[in-house]
């Protein structure tokens, strides 16, 4: 029994089909099929039930896919085991991205990753761009070590800790000739003004959704979304043409032409970035480097440093 038969009977298991797990592998699909029949015959049961559309476990396979599993971790934890004692860092880390909240921090992120890079030339950083609820759902779940998200709360689920990045004010962005304007209190709304107005926000998933929606709850009306979009600058845009009443943080409503803010008064719903990780910390050393890295350079934005939940 070989590690690489190991390997691609998990790929193949993973993506229900022998095609796709040699793209996967970067390999012909041929050798994946026959390393997977040697394995087969030597374990004298198939592992595999080839008959149908895609391919599924048999029952020995159900059971034998979880050994599989660790040994290959087993293999991937002495090589780490021995990168963090040689110094050298190896291996691969799973950062996720919210879609374009916060512009100005992906750019130091960028930065950040090619320096990384430069210095361990040998870990493979992934990056998942998504929202911010998906992303949260995968770092439970262990698809990636890291995130960088949306949040409404400044404190992290169960089993997660965060860093808060950025903590913006919401204000409502609007043309110059909107209404809202003259009936503004010294440059301020009440959250209720925009009850029944056409609004223009991030997309359902998004941190800064969250908080408009948990703000509007508590005044006691739904907020009538008109246009959304993943991008602060686009949304700046369509307020900018009278589309509707933009409510992103204050950095994006004042970049955006012929724009002005009203910042709301009373309950005050703010955009928040949140750097996350799983509470215990992530599992590998390269995944920590990057970590350490990302907490150093991200900083924190207001308040307490790193909130982690509180157990039950």
């Amino acid at each position: 029994m070989e590690l690489r038969q190991l390997q691609y009977f998990v790929a193949v298991a993973e993506e229900a089909n022998f095609t796709r797990a040699a793209a996967r592998l970067h390999l012909a699909q041929p050798g994946v099929s026959a390393q997977v029949r040697h394995l087969e015959r030597e374990l004298g049961q198939p592992l595999l039930d080839r008959s149908g559309r895609s391919v599924t476990l048999t029952e020995v396979g159900a059971a034998v896919l979880p050994y599989a599993r660790a040994a290959l971790a087993a293999v991937e934890g002495a090589r780490q085991t021995v990168a963090e004692f040689t110094g050298l860092l190896r291996g691969q880390v799973t950062l996720g991205l919210v879609s374009g909240a916060a512009p100005e921090r992906e750019n130091e992120v960028v930065s950040l990753l090619a320096d990384f890079h430069d210095a361990h030339p040998r870990v493979d950083v992934a990056l998942a761009a998504d929202s911010s609820e998906r992303l949260l759902a995968a770092l439970q779940c262990g698809e990636l070590d890291m995130a960088l998200l949306g949040t409404a709360d400044t404190e992290p689920p169960a089993g997660l800790a965060f860093q808060i990045v950025v903590d913006e004010p919401l204000v409502a962005a609007v043309a110059p000739d909107s209404e809202l304007l003259a009936s503004a209190d010294g440059g301020r709304i009440p959250l209720a003004a925009l009850r029944d107005r056409p609004l223009i926000s991030l997309p359902r998933g998004t941190g800064t959704r969250g908080a408009l929606e948990r703000a509007c709850a508590a005044a006691g009306f739904r907020p009538r979304i008109a246009f959304e979009a993943a991008a602060p600058q686009l949304l700046a845009g369509l307020a900018a043409r009278g589309l509707g009443v933009a409510v992103i943080p204050l950095p994006a409503a004042a970049a955006g032409a012929g724009l002005r803010t009203l910042a709301f008064s009373g309950a005050r719903p703010r955009g928040r970035i949140a750097l996350a990780w799983r509470a215990e910390g992530p599992a590998g050393p390269a995944a920590r480097a990057l970590l350490d890295r990302l907490r150093s350079a991200l900083g924190t934005a207001g308040g307490p440093g790193v909130r982690t939940a509180a157990k039950p």
